[in-house]
């Protein structure tokens, strides 16, 4: 088999002769060194490490909250993250737009202008720009961990930058911040340059420094069952371990219905356990993460609140290590410093009144769980299958095959033809599956799922139900009632 890229570690000699291109891309590249990275992150206080945090909540049962956040300006992206940090466990920095997609040049316009305009016009902290001086003295001024979120397809200098920092974990993957956010980057290269990131991190890893990796797990966010974005967390895990990553939290995004997401973050654990063990990796930390609704929010903030406190309680009960917050202003644009506030004071208070609570336990949500993973175990045979064993060859296979299929995601190789649905309890089904393998017994499943809502709504089940779907949340409701 012709492989366009494999699962295989990158020789150290690979590496380093594409890193020397690689700092050349931008001219803050030319301040990282390998070496002062190591001596930074081995002079960090152990409440800067992301890792540690991780591992004690997973040891505790705590569930840390972290915001999203991120302006143009070093002096008021620092104060921004100051004024969230009592109200947050980890802290992000979110990049802008611009440096997501590698235009260095115009960040460095958003970056002027801005300060002409004494306010961000950024949507994000472009790190790159600020370089490594920027972000070193953004981290000196915090007291907690700090992790770059952002959607860049080719993430290799900014991973070189920030975690030459300080910086301690590192979010995305070749497939996750690829399908759902670019129409043309061809898949392998995307996992190339995302082997890149794993490599050093990996490398971080050979001498003694952790840094966490999270792959995106929420993908485009609308309407994603939990088997398509388990098997492509499975798959940026699996990639990742090879490179030498031993600190991975696997995420996914809320899907509404409170069974149904506790179900998807649990067996996300059982599954993971089980394709790295047949994958030969066995020392490794393991966490997850849950996206509060990443769909469109209602523009009522009393409303708004709802979605954020039915999150909080679902990623609770989940056992979920980490949940990302989001805020009442989510329907009007970039949230403000107060609006991040409120959003993760309220998740606060729905996770400290059910802390105490015994986890939940019911029939529904053991369904559920079995259902993921029959779901995924039939999706990721065929991965492999397809790939001669390896994973990353198999992965851009099965895009192009449509074994792999991302609701709504533009990437040109995403086919497009699964069409999911909710069922009469909000929990999303399959409508049509195109080419995904999934087996008969669960179509079968989801299609009695489906005709109880039909029947219930007094309509066929149709396309017309999916579109009312998406706009649902934002109207009030979960499921796309005919009104």
């Amino acid at each position: 088999m012709d492989k366009a890229i494999e699962n295989k570690k990158l020789d150290r000699a690979v590496y380093e002769a594409e890193r020397g291109t690689v700092l050349l891309t931008w001219p803050t590249g030319s301040d990282v060194k390998f070496s002062e990275g190591l001596a930074r992150h081995r002079q960090l206080a152990e409440a800067k490490k992301f890792s540690v945090a991780l591992a004690q909540a997973e040891a505790s049962g705590k569930t840390l909250l972290q915001p999203r956040a991120g302006v143009a300006l070093l002096r008021e992206h620092t104060q921004l993250l100051k004024d969230l940090s009592p109200y947050s466990d980890v802290l992000p920095t979110t990049v802008d737009a611009y440096t997501r997609h590698n235009r260095y040049e115009e960040a460095q316009k958003g970056i002027e202008k801005s300060r002409a305009a004494g306010t961000s016009l950024l949507n994000g902290f472009p790190a790159v720009n600020h370089g490594v001086d920027g972000c070193q003295r953004l981290v000196d001024s915090l007291e907690k961990p700090v992790q770059v979120r952002h959607g860049t397809p080719d993430a290799r200098l900014m991973a070189e930058i920030t975690l030459s920092a300080g910086f301690t974990s590192y979010e995305g993957g070749g497939i996750s911040y690829n399908i759902p956010y670019t129409k043309s980057v061809p898949l392998a290269r995307s996992i190339r340059h995302w082997q890149y990131c794993d490599r050093l991190v990996g490398l971080y890893e050979e001498e003694g420094i952790r840094i966490n990796r999270e792959p995106f797990g929420p993908l485009t966010g609308t309407l994603v069952p939990p088997f398509v974005s388990h098997t492509v967390a499975l798959i940026e895990g699996l990639l990742a371990l090879e490179q030498g990553v031993k600190c991975i939290t696997l995420g996914y995004g809320q899907a509404g219905n409170l069974a149904q997401d506790i179900a998807a973050i649990r067996s996300l654990r059982n599954l993971a356990r089980h394709y790295f063990a047949e994958f030969g990796h066995e020392s490794y930390a393991l966490s997850t993460v849950f996206h509060q609704w990443m769909g469109g929010f209602p523009e009522n903030e009393a409303q708004a609140y709802s979605v954020i406190a039915l999150g909080a309680a679902a990623a609770k009960f989940a056992g979920a290590t980490k949940i990302i917050v989001k805020t009442p202003h989510e329907a009007s644009g970039v949230p403000t410093m107060e609006a991040n506030r409120a959003g993760l004071q309220a998740t606060a208070q729905m996770i400290n009144m059910i802390g105490d609570q015994k986890s939940l336990e019911t029939v529904e949500i053991a369904e559920e769980i079995a259902v993921i993973e029959l779901e995924v175990h039939a999706v990721m045979k065929k991965v492999i299958e397809l790939g001669g064993g390896d994973i990353a060859c198999g992965a851009v296979l099965a895009f192009q095959a449509g074994v792999l299929d991302i609701p709504f995601a533009p990437a040109s190789v995403n086919a497009g033809r699964m069409t999911p649905i909710r069922d009469n309890n909000g929990a999303i089904r399959v409508f049509t599956k195109g080419d995904v393998p999934l087996p008969d017994d669960i179509m079968a499943f989801h299609k009695e799922k489906i005709a109880e809502r039909a029947v219930a709504e007094e309509r066929e089940a149709s396309f017309k139900m999916v579109v009312d779907d998406v706009r649902a949340i934002s109207a009030s409701t979960l499921i796309g009632r005919p009104t």
